[in-house]
């Protein structure tokens, strides 16, 4: 990390250092490589990416966003849909994903007027807020911080990704196994569609405990491009089990169809966290518009791609909840049924889950690691950056083991973080940026509106999602002590 310090052209800093930093990475940075560093500052009227003649196309672009937005969210959908009930669920999909489409936007005009103002390439989220809190006379002081709070997101955000990686690996292997000796070849083993596990195995913790030194190895990859063959893999493997998700899905649906049109008051805040989680994607959206080769055509991909997203969110979550019903679990793949078929549609998941393990950790040791290297000397940096990525694995897993229930972990971590970063923020930085030249009301009122969603699901999505932990947890202490005296 450089030490120099300088104004950046900031009329704000004037009479004041600014201590040079790297931007904070995000998933974007990785998802797409930057193939040519940030040219000189440009004048006011153009705004230079760091793509150039040589970005990303529209078609890789838009590859980038599908990737950054789908992920083991998707697969928790059916579970959010039943939560909300078989028509409010996928309104309020539709919604929210209306929302998040236009915070996604927010942020972006939000980057180009600051870099504008501010005469930079370009910024980062953790810039734009940063910056747009200077617009602030009484804020100014404290800018420093909304960058900080932005990139303190990030890693809780990555790092409960990793975390639900952790319980849904655990669960999908442990599934495999048990049901190992009775798979068969054909897919219509029962009436519920339901695997049977008839062969007991390890609790789901011990598997995760075995997946931690292979994750310890795997974050040690000195640069991911030696993981790109392997994440191409993945990602068609991934695909690949998603289709074959869609046609099971698709092609069991029970007639007639008797299913809840609304669900329990009780259980929406756990839908709005599964929810949020899955459309939490707005970290890849700067750095993908900054290095793509004609950005102009941004904002198409942007309504395109997520367009895509919302529509696969809202389609898998209604007829994964229409197949399957009352039975449906965390992630659609544990209802798939007993036969080799679709055990290797979870094996294949689980493969793609692993991989990108690497590239959702990158973001938080990207932000952590750095700023421990910068307190020790030099001959101690490769130990302690080993070290510090070893922890923060760890770390992950005992928080897995703590709370294994896959839907409750996404639902807690959507509604912790990923509120913030996909509701509150973007319309909070729009008023901030733009609140000295006229504001219309109307937009501060529905920016205030977006945000206290935001600020509303995030208190009972967390509140609900804690108390859900505590009492299955109970429950499950109390029928052990209950065995025990059996």
């Amino acid at each position: 990390m450089a030490t120099g310090t300088t104004n950046n052209g900031d009329p704000h800093s004037e009479g004041r250092s600014v201590p040079i930093m790297s931007p904070s990475p995000s998933e974007g940075d990785i998802l797409c490589p930057s193939p040519v560093p940030p040219g000189p500052s440009r004048s006011q009227n153009q705004y230079e990416r760091i793509g150039g003649e040589s970005g990303t196309t529209f078609f890789q672009t838009l590859i980038h966003l599908l990737k950054g937005n789908i992920g083991t969210g998707l697969l928790g959908l059916p579970l959010a849909v039943k939560n909300a009930g078989l028509v409010l669920g996928p309104i309020s999909l539709l919604c929210m994903g209306v929302v998040a489409i236009h915070c996604m936007r927010l942020l972006v005009d939000c980057s180009h007027h600051l870099s504008v103002q501010l005469n930079k390439p370009f910024l980062n989220y953790g810039d734009a807020v940063q910056y747009g809190m200077e617009n602030v006379s009484w804020l100014r002081r404290h800018s420093r911080w909304g960058r900080r709070i932005v990139n303190l997101f990030l890693i809780i955000t990555q790092l409960g990704f990793c975390c639900v990686y952790f319980v849904f690996l655990s669960d999908n292997i442990k599934q495999v196994v048990e049901a190992a000796n009775t798979t068969t070849v054909s897919c219509q083993v029962n009436n519920t569609n339901q695997t049977q596990l008839v062969v007991p195995s390890f609790d789901s913790r011990l598997y995760m405990l075995c997946f931690l030194p292979a994750f310890i190895l795997l974050v040690f990859t000195p640069n991911l491009k030696y993981l790109a063959p392997l994440s191409l893999v993945a990602n068609i493997a991934m695909s690949a089990s998603l289709v074959l998700i869609y046609y099971y899905s698709l092609t069991n649906i029970p007639y007639p169809i008797e299913l809840p049109k609304v669900g329990r008051a009780r259980d929406y805040p756990l839908f709005f966290g599964m929810a949020i989680f899955a459309f939490e994607g707005i970290g890849v959206v700067l750095p993908l518009e900054n290095k793509m080769g004609k950005p102009q055509r941004f904002t198409l991909v942007l309504y395109l791609g997520m367009g895509l997203v919302t529509f696969l969110y809202i389609s898998l979550g209604t007829v994964g909840y229409i197949c399957f019903g009352e039975q449906i679990k965390g992630s659609i793949t544990l209802n798939l049924p007993n036969c080799w078929m679709y055990q290797v549609v979870k094996l294949l998941y689980c493969f793609g889950i692993f991989i990108t393990f690497a590239l959702q950790f990158y973001v938080p040791a990207e932000i952590l690691v750095p700023l421990a290297l910068s307190r020790v000397s030099e001959r101690w940096e490769t130990a302690v950056d080993l070290l510090i990525r070893t922890a923060l694995v760890i770390f992950t897993c005992a928080l897995a083991v703590l709370i294994p229930e896959l839907d409750l972990v996404i639902s807690l971590v959507g509604s912790v973080s990923s509120s913030f970063l996909a509701l509150i923020f973007p319309p909070v930085l729009q008023i901030l940026t733009y609140h000295t030249e006229g504001l219309s009301p109307w937009v501060v009122i529905k920016n205030s509106i977006i945000s206290l969603v935001g600020l509303i699901g995030f208190v009972t999505g967390t509140y609900i999602a804690i108390e859900e932990i505590i009492l299955r947890n109970g429950h499950k202490h109390s029928d052990a002590f209950t065995y025990m005296i059996q």
